[in-house]
């Protein structure tokens, strides 16, 4: 599959640039796979539609990961955390990238490596006290920066929020059957397609933790509805052997067979990205692309803090 397959027009006003004002008040587009119906509802119309499914959210917490700091030269400097290596390092984007040189000193963190690819090995001193890593297409400043968390967020490590899980309040938690994953989201979640063709595009592999006890109740679920594109990659890459904690590089790509994840609730995705890919192979390239017009036509808000989708 070539990587302009998943290419798609999005009207600029489309993006979100802000939260709905509640949580649970932004749209949900329903897909029903067996006999091809749409529903335009609610977010908090969620549990009607879940039925007795198993919902399995990610509990990762983002990190105030964004660092803007500057260089001794006066310059203005960027640094993303994007993962913690141990003993204050940490694998990061920074830029002007070219510009920067190992053992260069941007405030309280040191450039130790270039990684390529505008990655870099750094140390940090202390805690990252940055700010919310907002994607760039978002350019409005975030009122409350709780509004870029989960409700259930508790393990510090993501660069960047499960976004299909900001829809949640406590209250719709309180109405479902929830079971939690860890997958902190890093690189490879957020990194677009620089490849004509999807399966030469290369995952780094992000980490992932999942409990016994946890893992027991996923596993004898008569269904399980996926919250997010990073809880999927999790299920199935432990139903397929892999152990309870680790890293994951499963590439989801159409044509891939699912075992683990029965329906799928998303938020709409950039084009040329592994997001959409998968979703692709969720429920089909035609059917997708079919979904993704008709919600352009019903204006829904599309990607990090736009509108859902539910794939049953």
């Amino acid at each position: 599959m070539r990587s302009n397959e998943l290419d798609y027009d999005l009207p600029p006003e489309l993006i979100a640039q802000r939260p709905a004002d509640r949580r649970d008040g932004s749209r949900l587009l329903v897909y029903e796979r067996a006999t091809g119906a749409v529903r335009h509802l609610l977010f908090a119309d969620l549990p009607g539609e879940a039925g007795d499914a198993l919902v399995v959210v990610n509990d990762t917490k983002v990190v105030p990961a964004r660092l803007h700091l500057q260089r001794e030269t006066g310059g203005k400097a960027e640094v993303l955390l994007l993962e913690p290596l141990g003993e204050g390092v940490w694998e990061a984007l920074a830029r002007p990238s070219r510009r920067l040189r190992a053992g260069e000193r941007l405030g309280p963190v040191e450039l130790l490596e270039s990684l390529g690819e505008g990655r870099w090995r750094v140390h940090l001193d202390g805690e990252p006290e940055g700010e919310p890593p907002l994607p760039p297409y978002i350019h409005e400043p975030l009122a409350d920066a709780a509004r870029y968390q989960t409700v259930y967020a508790v393990d510090p490590g993501s660069a960047a929020a499960p976004t299909a899980g900001l829809h949640f309040t406590p209250d719709l938690l309180g109405r479902l059957d929830v079971e939690r994953v860890t997958l902190h989201v890093g690189l490879d979640t957020f990194r677009p397609l620089g490849v004509s063709e999807l399966e030469n595009h290369e995952l780094h592999g992000e980490r992932y933790r999942v409990t016994p006890l946890s893992w027991g109740r996923i596993e004898a679920a008569e269904r399980v509805l996926a919250v997010g594109t990073t809880t999927v990659r999790v299920l199935e890459t432990i139903v397929r052997g892999g152990e309870l904690e680790g890293r994951t590089s499963l590439y989801i790509l159409p044509g891939f067979t699912f075992q683990r994840v029965d329906a799928l609730l998303t938020n709409f995705h950039l084009p040329r990205s592994t997001l959409l890919a998968l979703v692709m192979a969720f429920a089909g390239v035609e059917v997708v692309r079919d979904l993704y017009r008709l919600a352009i036509e019903e204006e829904y808000r599309f990607y990090s803090f736009g509108d859902a989708m539910l794939i049953l």
